[in-house]
């Protein structure tokens, strides 16, 4: 059984899992995490070297989960999805519903977080709590649905962001620019290349950039939020009673079911709870700073977003036909143009644009984090390549372009059609609930000892990670419906068929002879230099598969 002392208020369990992997029984000793010093020492009795330099104060770890979050920008993104599956009462009451349940998440991912701030995250702590019978597959699935949750998220955002774009240019020529498939394509490669030269900066630079991403998202819900009813003309303003009450249903599904569809717009909106636990080994006093960033974000997101949507259900008048199919192509900025104007609209779409860029920059730093983490315990293939931390930044350059490589080939999917990359929006969501879902449910099942953090919810975690399991399995089920009942092979929600082949691509690789991870792979690696654990002599290591797995500071 493992062994616990305490000796601080504070605690943080040391790992020791040797280079070998993980070493049996595991022991546990805490220390003060209020300093960087204590961070470092914090991260070592996890059995990680610091490699990062700690810049990130707690307002930039906000920064990072809120910028991710992009209300306005996000919100503009999913009207396709709310304004025909309910109107007003989806834009209203489909956020509130969805928005509760997201916190029971949040505060999840939060208490775990706060125990074992590491890059990792999920599958880290997968390997921490599960069975020994059943951690090395379920850590495996953890990682890689973690990793392509975030890259995929990543693609989507950007792909949102180069439509934005180009549904600005549309704006600008009143409507007379209509952009191909292709030149969407080639802004999103663009917008891509800038995404990589930011993600790749030091992490102080990356650290004032995220406080300059929550500044101006902050800025951009005020404006919403004050300037739109004020510029409204009153041929389109509603009444309470539409807005609260008023329903619409464009696709055929019982009103009952399309409201539940509708719940798309927040899952998407409101994701990436894990973005600060992926930088908690660039961030100070990491296992209070984190949980409260998640917590703080999830909760003002929760908020501010609810009274957006209830602005802009003020603010749209009534024809939502015309909306969805105006020549501008994009819901909210169609919006805007009747509200504000042309000159208006375009200035406030400039600002959507801007802090859509910044969200999925803040998801590719996150999901380069990621991929250095999984890389750095051997999971990945070309592990010794995505490790190394570039010496004159100490970050994962390497990471950040293979991060960025794999979301561009996701975008390709656009020229199957709109339908098919629609997938790869669900699949984001998808694939980090399964990753959020496995070390939450491992933590009670797997029958290891628990030792909370500063941040813990003491005997209302069981129910709170019960209701956030359901929730997140619910949302799975609802994200591989279609867009109407009937559907065609066009119309079809290929979601799951995207979903089901990644996942059966990573069991492939895991259980492949020799080569497959079920071969080599010992979870989490020590990189601290210390002689081998108990385990040394049981199994081989990453390093003896040939291109996997970093030696401790490999830098490039």
């Amino acid at each position: 059984m493992p062994t616990a002392t305490k000796t601080s208020d504070h605690s943080v369990p040391a790992i020791n899992h040797g280079t070998k992997g993980w070493s049996e029984p595991i022991d546990c000793i805490y220390t003060d995490a209020g300093s960087v010093g204590n961070d470092d020492a914090a991260l070592a009795q996890l059995g990680y070297k610091q490699e990062f330099r700690r810049a990130i104060g707690p307002i930039e770890v906000f920064g990072l989960g809120f910028s991710i979050i992009g209300l306005v920008p996000g919100i503009s993104s999913v009207l396709v999805f709310s304004i025909p599956n309910g109107g007003p009462v989806a834009m209203v009451w489909g956020w509130t519903v969805c928005a509760v349940f997201l916190m029971f998440i949040g505060l999840s991912l939060a208490e775990l977080g706060s125990a074992a701030p590491t890059s990792g995250g999920l599958y880290y702590w997968t390997w921490t709590y599960a069975s020994p019978k059943w951690r090395k597959i379920l850590s495996w699935i953890a990682g890689y649905s973690n990793s392509i949750g975030l890259i995929s998220g990543f693609s989507s955002i950007n792909w949102g962001c180069a439509v934005q774009l180009m549904a600005g240019v549309s704006l600008a020529s009143n409507g007379s620019f209509v952009p191909t498939t292709g030149q969407t394509y080639g802004v999103f490669a663009g917008l891509l290349l800038l995404h990589v030269i930011l993600s790749s900066l030091a992490t102080s630079a990356i650290s004032r950039l995220l406080g300059v991403y929550m500044t101006l998202n902050m800025m951009l819900c005020l404006a919403i939020i004050i300037g739109l009813p004020a510029a409204t003309p009153s041929e389109f303003r509603n009444t309470g009673s539409y807005v609260f009450g008023g329903f619409a249903n464009f696709y055929g599904w019982p009103n009952g079911f399309a409201f539940v569809l509708s719940f798309l717009a927040p899952l998407w909106t409101i994701g990436g709870f894990d973005a600060p636990v992926h930088i908690s080994e660039e961030a100070s006093n990491a296992r209070v700073v984190v949980p409260w960033a998640i917590v703080c974000a999830v909760s003002t997101a929760g908020i501010l977003g609810w009274v957006i949507n209830v602005v802009v259900a003020f603010c749209m008048g009534t024809d939502l036909d015309a909306i969805m199919n105006d020549p501008i192509g994009q819901p909210m900025a169609t919006i805007l143009f009747s509200s504000l104007g042309r000159k208006g609209a375009l200035a406030i779409w400039a600002f959507v644009i801007i802090a859509q860029f910044m969200a999925a920059s803040s998801v590719l730093t996150t999901a380069s984090r990621q991929t250095f983490a999984f890389a750095r315990d051997g999971a990945l293939p070309l592990s010794r390549f995505l490790c190394r931390v570039n010496k004159r930044t100490l970050t994962p350059v390497n990471a950040v372009w293979g991060s960025a490589f794999v979301a561009l080939l996701l975008g390709l999917l656009a020229f199957a059609g709109p339908t098919t990359y629609s997938a790869i929006f669900s699949l984001g969501i998808a694939g980090q609930y399964t990753a959020y879902c496995i070390p939450i449910l491992s933590r009670f099942l797997g029958g290891r000892e628990w030792t909370p953090g500063p941040f813990t919810l003491g005997r209302f975690s069981l129910p709170v990670a019960l209701v956030a399991v359901c929730w997140m399995v619910f949302s799975i089920i609802i994200l591989a419906f279609p867009t109407a009942p009937g559907p065609t092979a066009d119309g079809m929600n290929y979601m799951i068929v995207v979903f089901v082949g990644w996942i059966t691509l990573c069991l492939v690789y895991y259980h492949l002879p020799v080569y497959g991870g079920a071969c080599w792979f010992n979870g989490p690696q020590n990189t601290l230099g210390q002689p081998p654990g108990d385990q040394a002599e049981e199994s081989p290591t990453n390093s003896d598969v040939p291109g996997t797995g970093c030696t401790p500071n490999e830098k490039a």
